[in-house]
């Protein structure tokens, strides 16, 4: 197999797909959780998974995000829609829909091994055997399998399994609000592309392989974690959400740093931009992966620790 990126309609290709993938990795790792233990934040009514929060010059509306679903969750929630509709700015965690921002060479680099390097040389033996096992249940080539490197491994077979569970991108939160907002309102971002690309290609082989190895062993109870998830996330029931994603969280403590930079930190910053919007004028309707939002450690409970009043609708 040909294993350069040369062209740009090559990497054009990679580029979409390692987008759509850096998308999944944030909702499905939203499943293990940023949480320490299962003890839940607060008790929450059945409604949204939309909060409002005030201050005296503007408005955010929080919505939690997943990223892939099947057509059947639409229409979604009438106030999820009137609150989009009564915003002046939507504010995503990075536009998917901007990849003239990415530097495709840089994705290709970052995602796969070039110049006779491969996946094998990279893992331990025991792991690798489990990728081949893996490569032939989803029925994905084993060449194409050793040209990836093991965090866009885990996000590929990530992507497998959820398309064969039936959920689609182009029905996700986002896809469904930044269609809507095209031309019509201003878009911003939390945070980038470019951002998110780096928060997984820069850790460690083993960091990495980890990551890859939680993925391997989490794939077979992907689909009632995602069932499920979807259930409380339609009836905006945040308790159960908490409780999914505790459950779901990997035993193996050697994660947490991982897990750290992938919400803790990430949330702080977010939190950050969000008092940003509170403090100056208009109304913002901002949409995050679901799993940020909750948990002692999530958004709702930074932002109260800040002052403000949050409210679920």
């Amino acid at each position: 197999m040909k294993r350069e990126f040369n062209g740009n309609a090559a990497l054009h290709k990679i580029a979409t797909a390692l987008t759509r993938l850096v998308i999944i990795a944030f909702f499905l790792l939203a499943l293990a959780g940023s949480l320490a233990s299962s003890e839940s934040a607060f008790s929450y009514p059945q409604k949204s998974f939309l909060w409002k929060v005030q201050s005296s010059q503007s408005t955010v509306y929080l919505l939690g995000s997943i990223h892939f679903l099947k057509k059947d969750v639409y229409p979604l929630n009438q106030t999820i829609e009137n609150a989009y509709e009564s915003s002046d700015r939507l504010v995503v965690e990075a536009n998917i829909n901007d990849l003239g921002k990415l530097d495709l060479k840089r994705l290709a680099d970052k995602a796969f091994y070039k110049d006779g390097d491969d996946l094998e040389k990279h893992v331990s033996p025991e792991t690798y055997r489990l990728i081949q096992k893996e490569s032939r249940s989803l029925d994905m080539p084993i060449d194409l399998i050793r040209m990836q490197r093991p965090w866009f491994l885990a996000l590929s077979f990530e992507a497998t399994e959820l398309m064969r569970l039936g959920y689609d991108p182009q029905y996700g939160v986002d896809y469904h609000f930044l269609a809507k907002a095209q031309g019509k309102k201003e878009i911003l971002e939390l945070e980038s592309l470019d951002e998110q690309l780096s928060l997984l290609s820069d850790y460690s082989d083993k960091e990495q392989e980890q990551f890859l190895l939680y993925t391997l062993n989490s794939l077979s109870s992907m689909g009632r974690q995602v069932e499920d998830m979807v259930r409380a996330w339609t009836t905006g029931d945040a308790q159960s959400l908490e409780s999914i994603m505790a459950d779901a969280a990997p035993p193996d403590a050697s994660l947490a740093p991982v897990l750290e930079k992938l919400f803790d930190e990430r949330n702080l910053k977010m939190t950050s931009k969000i008092e940003g919007y509170l403090k100056s004028k208009g109304t913002y309707f901002v949409i995050v992966g679901a799993g940020h939002l909750v948990g002692k450690r999530g958004i709702i409970e930074l932002i109260k620790s800040k002052g403000y009043v949050v409210e679920q609708l």
